[in-house]
């Protein structure tokens, strides 16, 4: 018979005599990975209803050849939950409510949860930014449900009150999408508490399918083009995946040559933080916000400097709009 050798780590494993026999072993905890798998969700993109952004996701496939390549996955994935995060003015809200106009010319319900924007309000920005799309207002009335948190202030103050009014509003519209705007305005007098927070809207979107966009507020001291925001890396560290947005007013001579745009004006820059359910590009690209409010993501920020300089080359200074 053969005799086992013995596993070096094992007795250090044993539970402690200070306490930690006494605790519960949560079983239920522990699956193997097939058990699992058969849970999981099919990995497929959802539309953002922002021009540049969803080709930037992808995913691999294994060809013929036994080499990895690229397959766009069409939008950002879903069930995943984003954060959007950029000081005020970057186009964070703007893209959110395209997002969901996005959803509800898809025939989908989305939540719009609107901590900063009374109701009456985020309707009237939304039929705007909806006829900017293309997409009659009357249709998409039916397709989003606002959560009005900015006048209860029940909503901003209790998360059990929140996450109740939320599982009340899935459960009765059916809702697959979520928008929270701002995850900020949670905790905005208790940025202590942020993290746990966000936990606990994270685990409550997983747990009911929800494909979610928070909104979070950048300070101004915060680095330009880093992921936190208000509270810390409370909320980038545990959503799925994080969309940074910035701005840079030129104020000098030499930013005036480097980006090719006069003192004054202002450059909009857009970056994804990672994402952790599937590939991403990740180069910084500039972003634009046309004259009806609709963002679109361009060409990566290190062509557009290149463009620009061969432009100022050829024609001299170049003052023409960012493509």
């Amino acid at each position: 018979m053969v005799q086992k050798k013995p596993i070096p780590w094992a007795e250090s494993a044993k539970p402690h005599t200070s306490g930690e026999a006494s605790h519960p072993v949560l079983t239920e905890s522990v699956m193997p990975l097939h058990d699992v798998a058969s849970r999981a969700p099919q990995l497929e993109g959802v539309p953002t209803g922002v021009p540049g952004l969803d080709e930037l996701f992808f995913t691999v496939r294994i060809d013929g050849d036994g080499r990895p390549q690229k397959v766009p996955l069409g939008g950002i994935p879903r069930y995943s939950v984003f954060n959007l995060t950029g000081v005020s003015d970057t186009g964070k809200s703007l893209m959110a409510e395209q997002f969901a106009i996005a959803q509800a010319r898809r025939g989908e319900v989305t939540l719009f949860v609107t901590v900063e924007t009374p109701a009456p309000f985020l309707v009237m920005s939304l039929r705007e930014r909806a006829r900017a799309m293309g997409v009659d207002p009357d249709t998409i009335d039916r397709q989003i449900v606002v959560i009005d948190a900015a006048t209860h202030e029940s909503l901003r103050d209790d998360l059990p009150t929140l996450l109740n009014t939320l599982a009340y509003a899935i459960r009765t519209y059916g809702a697959r999408f979520t928008v929270i705007d701002s995850v900020t305005g949670l905790f905005e007098s208790r940025e202590m508490m942020a993290r746990a927070i966000v936990r606990r809207l994270f685990t409550f979107m997983k747990k009911w399918h929800q494909t979610a966009l928070f909104i979070s507020q950048k300070r101004s001291g915060h680095e330009e083009l880093s992921a936190e925001a208000a509270g810390g890396y409370a909320v980038s560290h545990i959503v799925d995946g994080s969309m940074v947005l910035a701005k840079r007013t030129i104020q000098s001579a030499y930013e005036e040559r480097t980006y090719g745009i006069p003192i004054g004006e202002t450059i909009r820059l857009f970056r994804i933080d990672g994402c952790r359910m599937c590939g991403h590009d990740t180069v910084t690209r500039v972003m634009e916000i046309t004259a009806t409010g609709l963002v679109t993501i361009r060409a990566p920020l290190s062509e557009f400097l290149q463009t620009r300089a061969k432009r100022r080359l050829t024609t001299g200074y170049d003052k023409g709009n960012i493509r």
